[in-house]
């Protein structure tokens, strides 16, 4: 159960990750000025919550994928 945990975990930073450096390209080149301009704004939440949207649309995305698996196996063996 905790490796499941952790692997959904690297998910979720992962896409945050990648979330990160497409919408503020800036992040790359001067991560100061990024976090300074996040402090100013006082926007703190909006990167997880947007990570979050798109962790659940993956999550659903895995799930059907998986159900198919299930479906094409289960004809398989009757």
């Amino acid at each position: 159960m905790i490796k499941k945990i952790k692997i959904e975990l690297i998910y979720f930073f992962s896409i945050l990750l990648v979330l990160s450096v497409l919408q503020h390209s800036d992040l790359l080149t001067s991560p100061a000025q990024r976090a300074s301009l996040m402090m100013e704004h006082g926007n703190f939440m909006h990167p997880l919550l947007w990570t979050f949207a798109v962790y659940i649309i993956i999550l659903a995305l895995r799930a059907v994928v998986k159900f198919l698996f299930y479906l094409k196996n289960r004809n398989k063996t009757n």
